[in-house]
Order: C-alpha cells, then structure tokens, then sequence
C-alpha cells in the first residue's frame, strides 16, 4: 500500500494523505495515522549488526602480536646461532702441519669424532658432530686421509665426505718374474691379504700401480692380469705380418727374451729383430737369461754368473740346446717389449754383444760379430773385472785365450749371440745379479716411471752393462 500527501489551499488545514489502494472512507491504519505538521515521517532502520565483544577482540590482537613477536625473535636468534656456527665451522683448525690420519672401518660419527680429536685434527667433537649431522653432507667414509695443516671442521668434513683418500703407489720393473712380483707384493705393509697362487709366468703387465690402503694383494694382482691382457690384445692386432710367432702367447715369450736381454728402449725393436731373423733362419736363440731361467724357474736370478757347465746343460729353456722357442715366458715383458717384438726393426742383424757404454753392437756375420767381442773383451779386461765376475769353475782362466766348445762367456762380458761354431765368442749378456743386493732394481722406494726419482747409481762392477 503506497500512500501520497496532497497539499491544501493555506489555511484550509493540515495536508491530506491519501493512501492508493485504499477505499474513501476505510479508516487509515494506526501507525500511518496523519501527523501534525510539524512532525516528519522518517524511515524505520534496520537494526545494526551485533558487535564482537571487546575482549574477544583484544585477545585476537594480542595473540598475533604475541606470535609475530616470537617469530621474529626467533628469526634473529636463529641468524645469531648461524652466523656463530658459520665461523665455528669455518675457522683455522689446530692442525700445525700436514698430517695422515687412518679411520678404522665401521667407525660411526662419534667415534670418527674421537679420533679426529686424539690426532689433533679439530678441538670440539660437539660441534664436529652437529656439522656431520646435521650439515646436509654425504655420509662420513672411513679410510686413510691427508688433513692439511689448519684444516678447519668444514674442510675436514669435506674431505671425509668426498673419500679423497690416500693414494700409494707400487712398481713392478719389466723383467721380473711372477714369483718376484709376489715377492714385493707380499714385502709391502699397506695392502693387505694373501695371494692365492702365483699367477703364470707373463701373464701380468708391469707397470706402477695406485690403490688405496685397505686394497688387497689379490686385487693388484688382479689388475696386473687385466692391464696384461688388454695391451696383449691391442698390441697383437696391430704385429708385423712377417714376425715368426703365431699366437699371443708366442709374442709374450719372445717379448719376456728381449726383455732380458737390453734395458734400452731404442734397442728393444733391434734386439727383437735379431731373435726374429735367427728363428726365420732356424738359428738357436742362444739367449743366457733362458740358460738361468731352466736352471732357477721363477726365482729369475742365480745371483752369480753363469758357470761354463751349465751353457750346454740340457732345460726346456735353455736357447743353447733347444730348437726356437722356450716352452713360455721367461719373465713379465713390458709394454715397450711387446711393442718392439710384435713391430721389429728391418734389419738383417744375426749377432748382438755389449759394446761397453751400456748398449750393444750388432752384427749380420760372424766375422763382424767376433770384432765386436774382440773390442769388448778389451774394454772389460781394462776395467780389470773382479774376481767374482770370474767363472766360478775357474777363476784363473785367460779372458784372452780361445776356449773350446761349451766354455763358459769370458770374465764380465755381456751377453751375445753366438753360433755354435764360435764358442770362443760366446760371452754374457744377462745381469744375473738381479734380484740380489747388486742389482739397482731392488732398492723399491723409487718410482721408475718418473725420472727425477730415481737416484743416480754407481754401476757395481759385476753389475753388467744390461743395466
């Protein structure tokens, strides 16, 4: 019902409302009742919403504040506590110099702690503790490590985590046999565990060796093998078509032959040359390293020389008596060897013999080949040899005098390859002090592959000139 006030003429009374949907004279409702002039009609408003109570509001605003509070006193507490940590972690640590410390195996963070602290490695295992914990760091390793002086807990932690550990080193010198390579394995106190059995004689590459302490005798030997059979194989599909030696195993023999006979690396591809034009020819060998193999096996030394008897005494590997090759290796050739026996030089040479400068001289004929002994028979009678570089079957004998077949090389000479109608060239080209305490190799604290290393030695006299 909608209602509209008309305005009267002035004097003629209050004005009149008049309400639409209502009929004339039905009497208006109480509450729109008319008003006196003076009275306006106001809107009724809505009720206001219902307030919050104010203690419900201040307990609100107080707990916000009281959390922002917190949050933001942790916040620095906590930006206190890492920066002290950062500079815990981070500061020079006691260490006064280099120094190697072994964590035993199994050892936990506790104990590596300790460990670390009895060496003098860090000062607070506390915090050394909370770091490795608590640092984001991979797991600490045991094993033997290298802390530098001034190690802070960081980089101690660091080099734990990575297991950037200790490396040794171990050298084998081409030459030596399977026994002997046992033999320094066995004398070296950083590896560990027993060799099975001697493994066969060429079967591993010498060479130096790194591993890690904690690293067993067996795993080297292991390796050795592996390195073996990978150069064998590579070196074998690249040979000479025209080298008289038809399988792998025949390369290793005749390379363990070269081996023995020159340590000279320019020489290797000549002295090969020499056996492989003897064996095309069907020459005997005559090698004296094969003559002190038959007679020692694998112990590859007779620690003397080599007795006019025993040229001519009859082993499956003596290349005086027998026809081409030995049975198989004689030692451990190395990489070079191998090379040089699989690719040798073109060379029509049938004679070898020590020119006295630590090298050879080689000759086609025999003629050429007995000046050759003739100038070298010289150059050892003027060094005026020692009487253990005598035969030992007869000390007095003449160097100068012709011997008869079967007789033994002339004092101190080296070793040649001789035809069996010259016995009296015949002389000796194999150091068979090796292995003893004349023999340079067997000073093991030296590397031979780097040179500044290896110390200058004064050649004994019974040393002969293969070295």
């Amino acid at each position: 019902m909608f209602f509209r006030r008309s305005k009267t003429t002035p004097g003629e009374g209050p004005d009149k409302v008049e309400y639409e949907g209502q009929e004339e004279g039905q009497p208006l409702p109480q509450r729109l009742s008319p008003r006196s002039p003076s009275e306006a009609i106001k809107p009724i408003a809505a009720p206001p919403p219902p307030e919050r109570p104010d203690r419900e509001r201040g307990s609100f605003i107080g707990l916000f504040s009281g959390l922002l509070t917190f949050a933001v006193a942790a916040a620095l507490a906590a930006m206190v506590t890492l920066t002290i940590y950062q500079r815990n972690v981070q500061e020079p640590g006691p260490l006064p110099a280099d120094k190697v410390v072994v964590i035993p195996s199994h050892s936990g963070t506790s104990e590596i702690a300790d460990t670390l602290s009895k060496e003098g490695v860090i000062q607070h295992t506390g915090l050394f503790e909370f770091a490795a914990r608590f640092g984001g760091r991979p797991p600490l390793r045991a094993g033997e490590y290298l802390f530098k002086a001034h190690a802070s807990i960081a980089d101690t932690l660091d080099t734990l985590a990575t297991g950037r550990q200790v490396q040794h080193a171990i050298t084998f010198p081409e030459g030596l046999t399977s026994e002997q390579i046992v033999a320094r394995l066995n004398e070296n106190d950083v590896l560990s565990g027993d060799i099975g059995e001697v493994p066969p004689e060429g079967s591993l590459l010498p060479d130096t060796y790194k591993f890690e302490r904690g690293a067993t005798r067996q795993q080297i030997v292991n390796l050795m093998k592996t390195k073996q059979r990978e150069v064998l194989n590579q070196i074998w599909q690249r040979r000479s078509a025209d080298i008289p030696v038809k399988t792998p195993a025949e390369l290793v023999t005749l390379a363990s032959i070269v081996e023995k006979e020159t340590g000279r690396a320019d020489e290797r591809p000549r002295v090969a040359a020499v056996f492989a034009n003897r064996l095309n020819r069907r020459m005997k060998l005559q090698s004296d390293p094969t003559i002190v193999y038959g007679l020692v096996g694998g112990r590859g030394t007779l620690g003397r020389g080599i007795l006019r008897s025993e040229i001519d005494r009859a082993t499956p590997y003596n290349t005086y008596v027998i026809e081409g090759l030995p049975p198989g290796p004689i030692a451990n050739p190395g990489k070079a060897a191998l090379e040089a026996t699989a690719n040798p030089s073109r060379t029509r040479d049938l004679y070898f013999v020590a020119d006295g400068t630590g090298g050879h001289a080689f000759a086609e004929t025999l003629e050429a080949h007995q000046r050759n002994v003739a100038r070298w028979r010289a150059v050892e009678k003027s060094r005026q040899s020692p009487p253990d570089a005598v035969d030992k079957a007869d000390p007095n004998a003449d160097p100068s005098a012709p011997r008869p077949a079967g007789a033994a090389p002339a004092p101190g000479t080296n070793a040649a390859l001789l035809d069996p109608a010259s016995a009296e060239a015949r002389s000796r080209a194999f150091d068979a002090s090796e292995g003893t305490r004349l023999d340079p190799l067997k000073n093991k604290t030296y590397d031979l592959g780097s040179p500044k290393s290896i110390p200058v030695l004064a050649e004994p006299p019974a040393v002969k000139a293969k070295r």
